[in-house]
C-alpha cells in the first residue's frame, strides 16, 4: 500500500494582501508548517517572509523569503543558513515556449512543471517523468504532494503560491502572438 500524499491547506486570515497565509498540514492536532507574512503598508520594497514551524521546539524559524521588486517580480531566498538560495521569481516560472501552458522550475537539477487542470481552477504539478508531484484543489485551498517529494516541499509549496498569485493577477496564459492574456 502506498503512502499518502501529504494534504496542506492554505488559509488566509482576511487580510486584504493574498501574500499572507499559514500553510497547515490537514492532520488531527498537527501544527502549522508554514506561515507567510507580507506587510501592507509603509514598506519601499516589500518582502514576504516565510516561516517554518521547528516541531521539536513548536517555535517558528525564518525558512526564507520573497524580495518583490514589483508585484510580478522578484526574488525569492531559498534558506537563511550558511548558503541560502536566491532564485528570480521567473526562473520559478519558466515558459518553454510561446504557446506553452505550464510553468517550469528547476530543483536540484531536476525540472517540474505546473499546468492548470481541465477546469481551469486547479493546478498540477509533475516531475520530468510525468510522474505527480503535486496537486492544488481551488475549492479545498489544499496543496496535496506527494510523500517523496517531502524534501522539497517549500519549493512546491512556495512555487504553488508563485504561480496562484500569479493565476489571480491574469499572468497565466499567453495567447498565439505573445502577449499576456486573462485567465
Amino acid at each position: 500500500m502506498s503512502e499518502p500524499d501529504i494534504d496542506l491547506r492554505f488559509v488566509y486570515d482576511g487580510n486584504t494582501d493574498a501574500r499572507n497565509f499559514r500553510v497547515c498540514q490537514v492532520i488531527e492536532n498537527a501544527p502549522e508548517r508554514l506561515e507567510f507574512h507580507h506587510p501592507t503598508a509603509g514598506c519601499i520594497t516589500p518582502t514576504t517572509t516565510y516561516k517554518r514551524k521547528n516541531l521539536a521546539v513548536l517555535q517558528w524559524e525564518i525558512a526564507g523569503r520573497i524580495e518583490w521588486s514589483t508585484t510580478t517580480s522578484g526574488t525569492v531566498w531559498f534558506g537563511v543558513d550558511e548558503i541560502p538560495c536566491k532564485v528570480p521569481i521567473k526562473d520559478l516560472r519558466k515558459i518553454k515556449n510561446g504557446t506553452s501552458q505550464s510553468r517550469r522550475f528547476k530543483v536540484s537539477g531536476n525540472e517540474y512543471k505546473w499546468k492548470v487542470a481541465g477546469n481551469g481552477q486547479d493546478l498540477f504539478c509533475v516531475d520530468n517523468k510525468d510522474k505527480h508531484v503535486a496537486v492544488w484543489i481551488a475549492r479545498e485551498m489544499s496543496l496535496k504532494i506527494a510523500p517523496r517529494c517531502v524534501n522539497m516541499l517549500e519549493r512546491i509549496v512556495i512555487t504553488c503560491f508563485l504561480n496562484l498569485w500569479f493565476k489571480g493577477l491574469g499572468r497565466w496564459y499567453r495567447n498565439p502572438s505573445g502577449y499576456l492574456a486573462s485567465n
